[in-house]
């Protein structure tokens, strides 16, 4: 089974809570989501591996730690996805970006593919897949499914903003080898699949499209 990360850092609940408001408008909304993404993608790359390099400082050689020549992909599920993208790239600027187009049905809540597009060696890389809700779980768990059947990739992680039992469940049990790292973990779903309390609908929110 996967395992969940609930990052409840004081700055990211802090900022969570003032993108939560209804009166918190798309500029405060897209800054604060940039940051809540880069500070969770410092605690998600926490396990990358290091390897000694020798270096000169201006005193002496020294060896220092580096990062072991892992390659690094994010994935943002469109659109709200790329509001998580440029808070990530700010910590890891070599990193590839792919993108995988995805909407709900508003009738059946079921996620709908309509474009991806990938690095050319995604298999070969760490993917962080990034969407700020994860609500019924059906985008995340139909994103990772295409991730490994159509592009081959093994080492996937699932960042959110905001999760809810529904969701997790649904991708644990779809995907029970990646593991799911969100900012805070709500209440339930309601009767229109929205998480409650949550804080709307992430993409119109990011984009002004209200």
């Amino acid at each position: 089974m996967s395992t969940l990360h609930i990052m409840d850092h004081p700055l990211i609940a802090h900022k969570l809570t003032i993108m939560r408001d209804k009166e918190t408008g798309s500029k405060d909304f897209r800054q604060l989501l940039n940051e809540i993404a880069m500070l969770m993608g410092y605690e998600l790359t926490r396990d990358l591996p290091l390897e000694d390099v020798v270096i000169e400082t201006p005193i002496c050689k020294s060896t220092q730690k580096m990062i072991q020549g892992k390659k690094l992909a994010i994935v943002p599920i469109l659109r709200a996805g790329l509001g998580m993208v440029d808070g990530l790239l700010s910590l890891m600027p070599v990193a590839k970006v792919g993108h995988i187009g995805m909407y709900r049905d508003p009738e059946t809540h079921n996620p709908v593919e309509y474009y991806s597009k990938m690095p050319a060696d995604i298999e070969e890389r760490i993917v962080i897949l990034v969407d700020p809700m994860l609500a019924t779980g059906g985008s995340a768990s139909d994103a990772l499914t295409m991730l490994k059947n159509k592009y081959h990739c093994t080492n996937i992680r699932f960042m959110c903003l905001v999760a809810c039992p529904e969701g997790v469940a649904r991708v644990q049990k779809d995907h029970p080898d990646v593991d799911i790292y969100t900012a805070a973990m709500d209440e339930k779903l309601n009767e229109h699949a929205y998480i409650v309390p949550g804080l709307g609908d992430a993409g119109d929110r990011i984009f002004g499209t209200l």
